[in-house]
């Protein structure tokens, strides 16, 4: 099963999200099949928070992809500041 979850780089103390498409029976940070965007929520002032490219989302739900929960609530917030 394909699932839509955050995973998580950058530094201690200084997390950085890339929001991927990847096989569930995959490790954490294993290999992906498509990045769908990024959560930074360390974001301060004219840096970019969150990206998201819902319409590839959307076609993997469409295929039958599970999003995790707090994809779900990043996509919500997504929609609301578009």
């Amino acid at each position: 099963m394909v699932k839509i979850k955050l995973v998580r780089h950058g530094a201690k103390r200084s997390p950085f999200y890339k929001v991927v498409a990847t096989d569930s029976r995959n490790a954490g940070d294993g290999k992906a099949l498509e990045r769908l965007g990024f959560f930074n929520p360390m974001a301060r002032g004219q840096e970019v928070k969150l990206n998201l490219n819902i319409e590839r989302i959307n076609h993997w739900i469409g295929q039958g992809a599970q999003i995790s929960e707090r994809v779900g609530s990043l996509m919500k917030q997504a929609q609301k500041s578009a």
